[in-house]
């Protein structure tokens, strides 16, 4: 998955509607489960470098106003269906995988810094200016036609009442004094386009590719037995604070940021396309469950094993270990260890695919 906070810096590329965009609100010292590639940022003229120390100088109080320990996040902000966030999220996804795959890592690679140095909540200015500064070079690679599909989609979704709440939540001078800084930022990155660099992925997986073929034959029933309008997604799966959520999430960024651009980037489209072919119950077509399996296959493959344990390890200490019979109960347990079992053979291809 890509950077949430791409898609509130993402909002206001264009437009001024939202009053406080996310991407201010909860892109500092935190990330969505996002992805990356090799290779360091290319070089370039350093306007929009310059923006966002103009804009982290201006909104740093704002961000010091926010309360990072809160489960807000978890709060879904609308009555949207799952269905029509899930084709929200779709937007964000294609979007990223238009970006400049080194500019994407860069971006990465600055949240996790940003991790580092939040102590209690709250990261440096200068790590909010890498990001603020990642994320405009991140926008400025791709076309305005995805920016604005993903801001139109995101505030099909959205109550227009958050903005009102989240305003109630913070000083009301930082937060107007972030607002103006953040237009003046959007004006640079839209004046300074970047071409992003062609992608190629290093990983062959071929032998991937048939395990994949396997797996999904195996673990589809499993898949139609989910009820996917569910909104469990939103139930905090234990009770780990805020900082140890965040501990997580950090070494999915790292791992994230270790991967091949070319698998990610196929991952990331075989995510677009099975969102696209989705049934009325949410569920996707068996040959678009086989491409996302092979597009994480080959993206898995593409970093050392130890990276991958951290990622499991560190979500293994957060999540409850009551989760897994709980979801077990919901669907047909023979279907389950179906799945399970298909799941730990292709893990051993993509193990060995190293």
């Amino acid at each position: 998955m890509l950077l949430l906070g791409m898609v509130g810096l993402a909002a206001v590329h264009l437009r001024q509607q939202a009053f406080v965009p996310p991407a201010l609100r909860r892109t500092a010292p935190m990330a969505i489960p996002a992805a990356a590639v090799l290779g360091s940022a290319p070089a370039f003229a350093d306007e929009i470098g310059d923006a966002a120390k103009k804009l982290s100088a201006a909104a740093y109080p704002f961000l010091k106003d926010v309360d990072w320990s809160s489960g807000l996040a978890l709060t879904k902000p609308g009555s949207a269906s799952a269905a029509e966030w899930t084709k929200a999220i779709a937007k964000a996804i294609d979007m990223g995988a238009a970006m400049d795959s080194k500019l994407l890592k860069a971006g990465v690679q600055a949240h996790h810094k940003a991790i580092g140095s939040a102590g209690s909540g709250v990261t440096s200015q200068a790590d909010f200016e890498a990001i603020n500064a990642a994320l405009g070079r991140m926008i400025a690679s791709v076309p305005e036609s995805k920016t604005m599909e993903v801001y139109n989609a995101f505030s099909a979704v959205v109550s227009p009442d958050v903005p009102k709440y989240l305003m109630s939540t913070v000083k009301e001078a930082d937060a107007k004094a972030a607002y103006a800084a953040l237009m003046d930022f959007k004006d640079v990155v839209k004046a300074h386009p970047i071409t992003p660099a062609a992608t190629t992925s290093s990983v062959s997986g071929a032998g991937i590719a048939e395990a994949a073929k396997k797996l999904s034959a195996a673990a589809y029933p499993f898949l139609q037995d989910i009820d996917w309008s569910s909104d469990l997604a939103l139930k905090k799966p234990g009770n780990p604070s805020a900082k140890e959520a965040l501990q997580a999430i950090d070494k999915a960024l790292v791992m994230g940021a270790a991967m091949d651009g070319g698998a990610l980037k196929e991952a990331a489209q075989a995510h677009v396309a099975a969102i696209g072919s989705m049934d009325a119950k949410g569920v996707t077509t068996q040959a678009d469950f086989e491409a996302i399996n092979a597009g994480l296959g080959k993206a898995i493959a593409s970093v050392p094993t130890s990276t991958v344990m951290d990622v499991y390890n560190a979500f293994g200490k957060i999540v409850s270990p009551s989760v897994p019979n709980y979801l077990y109960s919901s669907v047909n347990p023979q279907h389950a260890q179906a799945a399970y079992n298909a799941l730990m053979e292709f893990k051993d291809v993509v193990k060995a695919s190293r």
